[in-house]
């Protein structure tokens, strides 16, 4: 069984920082991707940045120069360093890895349980 539990979420105001973080547990072979999504109130799911195994990182237009993404592999946890944030970033952010278990070793898709950022004016 594989689980990933989320922290760091807050309230903040505009221009302020915050650090999410997000750990997996569990019979754990390999991780391959992480990332963090997330969906404010009344719109889709959007993704919003990814770091491979490798340490390769992409973000979405929006966050990029204000939003670093890392990952510590030894903790199997991944990182969000939110810097400068706008009331636009508030959201309930969901942490995502690819996951092979020991047991299958078939890379499955996990989320986090989402923790909320609120950015206030």
């Amino acid at each position: 069984q594989v689980q990933l539990a989320e922290s760091g979420g807050g309230l903040v105001q505009a221009g302020g920082s915050l650090r999410l973080s997000c750990a997996a547990s569990g019979s754990i072979a390999s991780i391959d991707l992480m990332g963090w999504y997330r969906q404010a109130p009344g719109k889709q799911r959007e993704w919003v940045a990814l770091i491979t195994s490798g340490g390769r990182t992409n973000y979405v237009d929006s966050v990029k120069g204000r939003f670093t993404i890392s990952r510590d592999n030894a903790k199997n946890t991944v990182y969000l360093q939110m810097n400068s944030l706008k009331p636009e970033d508030t959201a309930v952010y969901y942490c995502q890895m690819t996951i092979a278990g020991v047991s299958t070793r078939v890379p499955w898709n996990y989320w986090g349980q989402g923790t909320q950022v609120t950015v206030s004016t």
